[in-house]
């Protein structure tokens, strides 16, 4: 077989990565799949949209070190230029989250465009990066509205258990009125199946079940429940970069394959 060969993207590819249910593996996905899209040599930005600022710290920025971030990027207090931070990662730099952020939604209600406000501040800035990766908080609010105004397309993580279809069918139809009201480009990129446990007769049956519901949409790769993928945020790092040979990162190197693939970017 031929080594694959990467082909440049003609522009930013802007994804959501969003589930209005929390605790399924969202964000543990954001900065796995950005960290594994760095290393295999595309740009990649991540914007941290979620006040709890775990993907901040999940790739090792302090609190006192997000001075500008996310929210100011939102309410027009700085540029993207401005809010971006390098990380120790090459090729991937954060729009960081603060404490701030939580009272952004209420400050939005008020300006013009607030939905749109962070496609606005991305466009004409963004052309350096190859993937923008935009970790949204677990709920369908202003902020969450934002992050689906400004992109092409929403991959959801989605977890192994009993309510997992009933929560992303919601995101579904939420994703489809933001298509028809505000952004017609924007589709389902791809769902993602995690904390994939195979001793569990549950796990199987979920997966199953998704496979059967949206067919081609959801990914080959299952991130599976691995203790690395857990203990890597408690040491401010991705899991690929705290222990690359775990279960953990390897599942999230194939996933960036398959992404790369699905987006063109990479043909075999």
């Amino acid at each position: 077989m031929p080594e694959p060969i990467a082909i440049a993207p003609a522009k930013p590819r802007i994804l959501a990565i969003a589930n209005q249910k929390g605790g399924v593996g969202k964000t543990t996905t954001t900065i796995n799949l950005a960290t594994a899209l760095a290393a295999a040599r595309k740009k990649v930005l991540v914007i941290d949209l979620d006040p709890q600022g775990n993907a901040s710290t999940g790739m090792g920025i302090p609190n006192d070190a997000r001075r500008v971030g996310s929210y100011h990027l939102l309410i027009g207090e700085a540029t993207l230029e401005g809010a971006v931070m390098e990380t120790d990662i090459p090729r991937l730099s954060l729009v960081p989250a603060g404490v701030d952020l939580l009272g952004a939604e209420l400050e939005l209600v008020d300006i013009k465009n607030r939905e749109s406000r962070l496609r606005d501040a991305l466009t004409g800035h963004c052309g350096h990066f190859d993937f923008i990766l935009i970790d949204c908080p677990p709920a369908l609010g202003l902020l969450t509205l934002n992050a689906l105004v400004a992109a092409q397309a929403v991959m959801v993580p989605l977890q192994c258990e009993f309510f997992a279809l009933e929560g992303v069918s919601q995101l579904v139809r939420t994703i489809e009125l933001v298509k028809k009201r505000y952004n017609p480009s924007l589709e389902l990129q791809g769902i993602v199946l995690t904390m994939f446990d195979k001793r569990n007769s549950l796990s199987t049956m979920v997966a199953a079940d998704v496979r059967e519901f949206f067919g081609d949409k959801v990914y080959k790769t299952v991130i599976p429940r691995n203790v690395r993928i857990s203990e890597a945020p408690s040491h401010g790092k991705p899991v690929l970069i705290y222990d690359l040979k775990c279960a953990g990162s390897e599942a999230y190197i194939h996933l960036a394959t398959e992404v790369l693939k699905r987006e063109g970017v990479m043909q075999v």
